[in-house]
């Protein structure tokens, strides 16, 4: 018998088809799903909801299966790429957020303790992109300073 925690119930989770090609059921053509992609980038969707659209609207499961290339690098090629990566943006938003509440609520320690804690991967995930180039050097994020109190 297989120990589990007491919240996991059965095996059914989401996974990732394991075949590197396209599925015989979508007839859309690599050119066809690139343009998609550029046409999508142009609206300044980001990459993660560029994938989702496709899916859900389009019924394309996987871009990388059709095209060989995933929709960032279709986007850099077309200079349509976001200049900060998404994850990295979707966390600054939420430091931004979260030190416009702090502002409010002076009081709320386990808050401030948060936004240390965001900020930390904050630098250790811009110091990533830096190190894999897809950041400039100079990039730098400056924490949100708090009045002491």
């Amino acid at each position: 018998m297989v120990k589990r925690r007491a919240h996991a119930h059965g095996k059914a989770h989401s996974v990732r088809p394991i075949s590197r090609k396209a599925p015989p059921w979508c007839r859309f053509e690599p050119e066809e799903v690139e343009a998609l992609v550029i046409k999508l980038g142009k609206d300044m969707v980001p990459p993660s909801l560029i994938g989702m659209i496709l899916r859900d609207q389009y019924g394309i499961p996987l871009v990388k299966q059709i095209t060989g290339k995933s929709v960032t690098q279709i986007l850099r090629e077309n200079n349509l790429a976001p200049s900060i990566p998404s994850d990295l943006s979707s966390l600054v938003a939420k430091a931004v957020k979260l030190a416009r509440h702090l502002d409010r609520h002076k009081a709320d320690s386990k808050n401030k303790h948060s936004l240390q804690l965001l900020e930390a991967k904050i630098h250790n995930l811009s110091r990533y992109y830096k190190r894999t180039g897809q950041l400039p050097e100079n990039w730098e994020y400056k924490a949100i300073v708090l009045s002491a109190k």
